[in-house]
C-alpha cells in the first residue's frame, strides 16, 4: 500500500477493508519516515504492532 492511501485510511472515519497477513486490521497511524504503519488486528484490538506499508493490502 502506498503512503498516501494509508494516511487517508488512517484519517477516515469509515472502516476500510485492509489486511495484514490475511487478517483484517485497523491503521492507527502512519510513520512517513520509516514507511511503516501502527496497526491493530480487528479481532484482537490490544495486539498493536508496527509493520511495513508494503505488507498491507486493501481489498
Amino acid at each position: 500500500m502506498n503512503k498516501e492511501r494509508a494516511k487517508e485510511i488512517a484519517c477516515s472515519p469509515v472502516m476500510a477493508n485492509v489486511t495484514y497477513n490475511g487478517e483484517q486490521i485497523y491503521i492507527e497511524n502512519v510513520n512517513e519516515n520509516n514507511q511503516t504503519a501502527n496497526i491493530h488486528f480487528c479481532n484482537k484490538p490490544s495486539n498493536s504492532q508496527e509493520v511495513s506499508l508494503t505488507s498491507l493490502q486493501e481489498h
